[in-house]
């Protein structure tokens, strides 16, 4: 651990070690301090709202719990792996409201419009992400269009595009850093 209390990635793989081999609460719980608050800011900022986020951030530590002993360290580092889960749940829960909203539509429910205000935000936002994702390289750009908007699983794109796993990950991670500069600049 380092001096600031914040646990390194060998710390954090321990941790998870030893929640998969000796089911250790004090290491669970050690875990979830420190994920959980993070993963609710990471959901939160991904637009979802405050109730949603944190039920979401419990269910990935759930499954922290559960799957602990498919972390493998050699592929991934524990932040990684846990932030992937965080995205993959985010994604089926995006999903299954899209699933529902189908099916209100198909019954013959009615949609209430959005207001003006929301659309007013939701269009400024959408010109300031298209504006910096104009900043990345093509490379960066590319990935993350396939990961996020064609929701595409990072090994799926490394196929499509014939890279290494590892790159796909990387180019993402450092657009998604670029990104998050150039927009809490313009907040």
């Amino acid at each position: 651990m380092k001096d600031d209390g914040v646990p390194d990635g060998a710390e954090l793989a321990r941790l998870i070690d030893k929640v998969a081999t000796e089911r250790d609460r004090q290491a669970y719980a050690r875990l979830y301090s420190y994920f959980a608050p993070r993963l609710n800011a990471f959901l939160r900022k991904s637009g979802l709202p405050p109730n949603t986020s944190e039920e979401i951030a419990q269910e990935v530590m759930l499954s922290v719990w559960r799957k602990a002993s498919y972390f493998d360290p050699t592929r991934a580092g524990a932040a990684t792996w846990i932030f992937t889960i965080a995205r993959n749940l985010r994604i089926d829960h995006l999903r299954r409201i899209r699933t529902a909203a189908a099916g209100e539509d198909e019954q013959g429910e009615v949609e209430t419009a959005p207001s003006g205000e929301t659309l007013l935000l939701t269009a400024e936002r959408e010109a300031r992400v298209r504006e910096a994702l104009k900043t990345l390289s093509d490379e960066q750009a590319t990935v993350l269009r396939l990961s996020f908007f064609s929701e595409k699983a990072h090994s799926e794109i490394a196929r499509e595009l014939g890279l290494p796993l590892g790159t796909v990950k990387s180019r993402v991670r450092l657009a998604l850093g670029r990104l998050r500069v150039l927009l809490e600049g313009q907040s």
